[in-house]
């Protein structure tokens, strides 16, 4: 089975660098203009990098979700808080928002907790506002007292769930007392399962002398990202640690994980997210009084998309329901043009034509592999029912 770097780097140097970590430049204050009455914690940017989604202070007492509009990389406009998602009245938790490329958003609530175990929910995502909101299901969830879904990252197609669970003690711990992380596969809107080989992938993750939370995997399912700090009694020694593992493929054994950044509680560091191109990491840090963003450059540039001049063209519609074209001002000889799934997968393929059939597609966000003369480009679409 051709793998997801062959089919969307396409470059041998990548290919031979792909367990090569990752690295960032030097911290960047994020401004969020509009909003300085308090605390900026859990971001999350959009796939499209249009939004940058936050949480105020994470005590469970007033927690609410927020969103802000993109001016350039280290600045954003604030709008206003989700309409839809957060609870009306204290003490309240809504937090850690995450979405996948065609806006399925997904939050932690403790929301008619403990009657109601499941705490992860779901909804859809337009213009700030949440709608067609419920709970998800599936045996990722602990179903213990004690026990939530503390943080989550969705892929960006929206298949897997990194999930990770926390149980809470607040007369013997401070903070969790102890976690765990899987991966669950999508079956539909509300449910999620645990896939069989999810321990086997995380192993070198889940290590009983940390406690782990807030993954976030990147575009291509080849670079998690976590935080994590030794499961002893939380003291002012106590070092908060952002890491991550990578792998070749996105179905392999996740490497030993790499410490990115690390500092002591204080100075806290948590909950990275990263934009789609892989380009720029957002965590929020801790400082006297409050918790802000920030942000950092990668270091090691990578191209998600391969930039051919030869094989430059457009794809119309995006997003396209039953047909997709194509536009080049290029003479050529050959052209072929093939639907790849974002795990590498070629499901369709048409030569010397300009446009494809897509209405069997299934809804949800694919890749265009556009061949011509021999030369290849990706461009991704969204497939719309």
């Amino acid at each position: 089975m051709k793998t997801l770097i062959l089919l969307t780097f396409a470059l041998s140097a990548l290919l031979a660098n792909s367990q090569t970590y990752p690295s960032f430049g030097s911290e960047i204050d994020v401004t969020l203009i509009g909003f300085e009455a308090f605390d900026a914690m859990e971001p999350f940017i959009s796939a499209d990098g249009n939004y940058l989604f936050f949480n105020n202070l994470n005590d469970g007492v007033n927690t609410k979700l927020y969103y802000a509009s993109k001016v350039n990389d280290s600045t954003f406009n604030y709008i206003d808080e989700l309409s839809g998602p957060n609870q009306l009245e204290a003490p309240q938790l809504d937090a850690v928002a995450d979405m996948d490329s065609i806006n399925n958003f997904y939050w932690t609530s403790t929301r008619d907790y403990p009657a109601e175990l499941n705490n992860l929910f779901h909804g859809t995502f337009d213009e700030g506002v949440i709608t067609d909101i419920g709970r998800v299901h599936g045996d990722f969830n602990m179903g213990i007292p004690g026990w939530l879904l503390m943080d989550h990252g969705i892929s960006w197609d929206g298949a897997l769930l990194y999930f990770n669970n926390a149980r809470f003690d607040g007369d013997n711990c401070l903070g969790p007392c102890e976690t765990n992380m899987g991966i669950a596969q999508k079956v539909n809107d509300s449910t999620f399962n645990v896939i069989p080989d999810s321990d086997l992938i995380l192993e070198t993750i889940t290590d009983n002398d940390y406690n782990y939370y807030a993954p976030c995997i990147s575009i291509d399912n080849l670079e998690l990202y976590y935080t994590r700090y030794l499961n002893d009694a939380i003291t002012s020694g106590t070092m908060f640690e952002i890491c991550v593992a990578v792998r070749d493929t996105p179905t392999a054994t996740f490497s030993e994980p790499f410490v990115l950044f690390s500092e002591p509680i204080s100075d806290l560091i948590e909950a990275p997210t990263l934009t789609a191109d892989k380009q720029v990491i957002y965590y929020h840090r801790k400082i006297p009084g409050s918790h802000k963003i920030v942000m950092r450059y990668r270091d090691n540039p990578v191209n998600i998309v391969i930039s051919a001049e030869r094989g430059a063209f457009t794809i119309y519609p995006n997003p396209a329901k039953g047909q997709l074209n194509i536009r080049t001002d290029l003479n050529y000889q050959d052209i072929k043009l093939s639907v790849v799934t974002l795990f590498g997968e070629t499901i369709s393929t048409v030569s010397n034509k300009t446009e494809i059939d897509i209405n069997t597609l299934a809804r949800g966000t694919y890749f265009l592999k556009c061949e011509i003369d021999g030369e290849a480009k990706l461009e991704k679409f969204i497939k719309v029912e």
